[in-house]
């Protein structure tokens, strides 16, 4: 009898922690649950109006192209994917090629050079009246050879050592921390002109001209390139150290058609430096890193002369680059790599010969929540990854701000301060 009584007695003491826990979790959940219903997250656009992509989808006369630059980590031909679908989706574009085209990066003064892949897709709508040709540049083939230093580290030599969590955040560090370093050394030129090498690509044919499963230079000699740069629209993509990438980019594409002796085997026709001064192109930039990695870095060759070279009758006016860069830079305050674009930054830091103008974004794209007292906090390393995924980064790509089609998520969820001279 006795017995049964402690049997009893530990059953009911079971019951009673095992009902407690459950009544823990629910008051957690539900705690959790509640914040998550109502999305207070922030989302302030300070600049001016933007089109978006949206507006040059209906061109008969040429088409829309945009390059997707990567960040920091390892990256595979395709991580591009998810935010495609969702750009289609917003855009309306629910007709796709087969496949998609891959062209393997090279520098056509050293063909030997692995330098990437470029992975074309093309997007159309059912009447086949709007078309979107997508690159996805992605250079980790670059920087691989120089992380496998940091190989031996990941090993089931050391990495058993490690708590779980700190062997993964271990793992993560080794994948993503080595790449600005290894920018800042011998390897940023090969990252430099992988990108000079996808924007050549991008303005030398149509999808019907571009090769597929390559390995093959281009050069900006091509006789369809003038017309195709009269014609097309253009924008860049990027995210974190993709910023910097894409910046640099067009610095080192300005420099080699505004200097003859810079790579002086190669041709650069005049028609086409002219036409390429009549553009404006956006770049849309996501957890931007600009600031940061400026650290340590001499100034551009041209800076603080935005006047001279952008403005009509300017000193420098015909020795522009482009008409204008149009910088969109999307930050999460929580994300610890991202960083807002002042207009002092711009004009000390960034090449004038890019006439940009810049709109930042605050915008949360991590949930914020209260931490059951102890403060709000949101998760940093959602705040840094989650800006494709986020619905309106992707509305305010496809459909820009302050103009007749701006997205309702946008014009509901967003708020816009009108930036002037």
């Amino acid at each position: 009898m006795k017995n049964i009584n402690r049997l009893l007695a530990l059953s009911t003491l079971a019951s009673f922690i095992s009902g407690c826990a459950s009544f823990g979790k629910g008051i957690a959940e539900a705690y959790f649950e509640k914040q998550e219903t109502a999305d207070t997250r922030v989302c302030e656009v300070f600049g001016r109006p933007f089109k978006g992509i949206m507006p040059y989808l209906e061109n008969p006369q040429g088409k829309m192209k945009v390059l997707m630059v990567h960040g920091v980590g390892d990256h595979l031909p395709g991580y591009s994917t998810q935010f495609v679908e969702k750009l289609a989706k917003e855009l309306q574009l629910n007709v796709r090629a087969k496949r998609a085209k891959n062209i393997a990066l090279t520098d056509p003064l050293d063909t030997s050079k692995k330098l990437g892949n470029l992975r074309v897709q093309r997007l159309l709508n059912k009447a086949r009246t709007k078309e979107l040709l997508f690159y996805e540049l992605t250079w980790s083939e670059i920087t691989a050879k120089e992380k496998a230093v940091l190989a031996y580290d990941n090993s089931g030599e050391y990495s058993f050592r490690r708590a779980q969590v700190n062997d993964l955040l271990k793992k993560f560090s080794n994948d993503t921390g080595p790449d600005p370093i290894i920018y800042l050394g011998d390897s940023r030129e090969d990252i430099l002109i992988a990108f000079t090498q996808s924007f050549c690509w991008m303005i030398n044919g149509k999808w019907q001209d571009l090769p597929d499963g390559v390995s093959q230079g281009c050069t900006f000699d091509n006789p369809q390139a003038v017309n195709n740069l009269h014609n097309d629209q253009y924008a860049f993509i990027s995210h974190s150290l993709g910023s910097r990438i894409t910046i640099d980019g067009m610095q080192r594409i300005a420099a080699f058609f505004g200097d003859s002796s810079f790579r002086p085997e190669l041709k650069r026709p005049r028609e086409l430096v002219q036409a390429l001064r009549e553009k404006e192109i956006p770049l849309y930039m996501m957890s931007n890193q600009l600031p940061m990695l400026q650290l340590g870095r001499k100034l551009p060759e041209v800076n603080g002369q935005k006047d001279a070279y952008c403005t009509p009758g300017g000193s420098h006016y015909n020795d522009r680059m482009v008409s204008k860069t149009s910088i969109i830079a999307f930050s999460d305050p929580n994300d610890l790599l991202s960083y807002a674009v002042p207009q002092g930054f711009v004009e000390k830091y960034l090449d004038s010969r890019l006439c940009i103008d810049a709109t930042n974004i605050n915008i949360n794209v991590a949930t914020i929540f209260d931490a059951f007292g102890m403060g709000k906090m949101a998760n940093p390393l959602d705040a840094h990854i989650g800006y494709d995924t986020d619905d309106r980064v992707v509305a305010m790509i496809a459909q820009g701000i302050g103009n007749g089609h701006t997205a309702k998520i946008v014009n509901e969820k967003c708020s816009w301060v009108e930036t002037i001279d």
